[in-house]
């Protein structure tokens, strides 16, 4: 793809994470066109992972969410149209329409519409008041109100977002129940030894989990009351909080006919099937290794939003995505290196104090790491991962053997 010329114009859709870092990367890079950046809330580019930790628990303010001050997008010209949404791309004009009738032109357009909650069905409940989802700032201002102590709140779902809610929720006084269909926590995305980790940490806290356990109904007068659990169970609750995964907006994409698959589809350059719209971030999948993925991670946001701004500006190369992640539950942050999926076998390594990490293997391959309260195992673990490099798991349980040893 041939760059444009520095004076053409960029339009980048969806003011979060990814579409913060192409915009700010463009100029980096010296691009000297109208760039505009159009995004669905009314604040500017902000901070997600905080939501539902420090920003729910009080503890950071709202404009210290805020990737950069408003001034910041003045001075490097870069037009900041919030509270906006793009309804249609026309491809033969290259050209955007808003939802308040006015129209854009772009020489490149890139996409990174983020992923939205899965919503629990009204069919069982989920539309009724006192049903929140954990996403945005709009979401955690709504439910903030009804984290006061002694009320009972059930979560719906055992992946990093409802552990992250319930452990805020019980740190706060409430009463919780952490409900999971599958058989256990996290199952999806980590090793057992893993989830095993987790449920001690928030039982011992006073969450009560129930695995293998999906919910059947959530019924009230207008107002969630009670929930009938998938075994027949009833519980009085409080309020609800649903985590039970994300979809990609594709729906613009798909709307001008652009590929999708399990996202937005791009190259390993990051361009759509129509080569002068680029897609990052949540909601763009793209080819890595031997297979396509999607990734939902700050890291990839911004890593990603890097190889679009790139791409635009004629300095293009392969994006190689370095997977990593990060929770904070309780006291403890976890912390992972690479993708764990079709692990073999996991080797353990206890760390300093009650530190400990999990090393995934397929094979004689080092593919991942789980690292809680560790970030010694967690920085050697992902130097090793993001260089294909596999150390001797009898090394990497061997307590005696100095971890940064593995590096040399």
């Amino acid at each position: 793809m041939e760059a444009i010329g520095v004076q053409e114009p960029v339009v980048v859709v969806g003011a979060g994470q990814a579409g913060f870092s192409v915009a700010s990367k463009l100029r980096d890079l010296g691009h000297e066109g109208p760039i505009t950046l159009i995004g669905d809330e009314a604040q500017p580019p902000y901070q997600r992972p905080p939501l539902s930790k420090a920003y729910l628990l009080g503890e950071m303010a709202v404009d210290r969410l805020y990737l950069r001050p408003e001034d910041f997008y003045r001075q490097r010209s870069i037009v900041l149209r919030l509270s906006s949404r793009v309804e249609s791309i026309d491809r033969a004009r290259r050209e955007v329409a808003v939802n308040d009738g006015t129209t854009l032109l772009y020489a490149r357009l890139v996409l990174a519409t983020g992923a939205r909650p899965r919503q629990l069905p009204a069919a069982i409940g989920g539309t009724l008041d006192g049903v929140y989802y954990v996403r945005n700032l709009a979401d955690i201002d709504a439910m903030a109100a009804e984290f006061k102590p002694g009320r009972r709140v059930l979560v719906v779902g055992g992946g990093y977002i409802g552990l992250e809610a319930a452990a805020v929720a019980s740190k706060l006084g409430l009463s919780v129940t952490l409900i999971e269909a599958a058989p256990r926590i996290l199952q999806r995305v980590a090793a057992q030894e893993t989830s095993d980790y987790f449920r001690r940490l928030h039982v011992g806290r006073f969450v009560d989990i129930r695995e293998g356990v999906g919910l059947k109904t959530l019924s009230g007068d207008g107002r969630v009351s009670k929930a009938i659990l998938a075994d027949g169970s009833g519980l009085p609750v409080d309020f609800v909080i649903a985590g039970i995964g994300v979809d990609p907006n594709v729906e613009l994409a798909a709307g001008c006919g652009l590929d999708v698959e399990n996202g937005i589809k791009v190259d390993e350059r990051c361009r759509t099937s129509d080569p002068v719209i680029l897609a990052a971030g949540d909601c763009a999948s793209f080819p890595w290794r031997d297979r396509r993925i999607r990734l939902e991670s700050v890291g990839n946001a911004i890593d990603q939003a890097g190889s679009v701004a790139m791409s635009i500006v004629g300095k293009e190369q392969d994006y190689d995505a370095k997977p990593w992640f990060w929770s904070d539950q309780f006291d403890v942050k976890l912390q992972i290196a690479g993708l764990s999926a079709g692990h073999e076998k996991v080797f353990v390594r206890p760390g300093p104090g009650e530190a400990i990490s999990f090393w995934y293997y397929r094979g004689a391959q080092l593919i991942a790491v789980d690292a809680m309260n560790d970030p010694r195992a967690y920085m050697v673990a992902k130097r090793l991962v993001d260089a294909g490099r596999s150390p001797d798991p009898e090394l990497v349980i061997d307590l005696a053997m100095d971890l940064k040893s593995l590096l040399s």
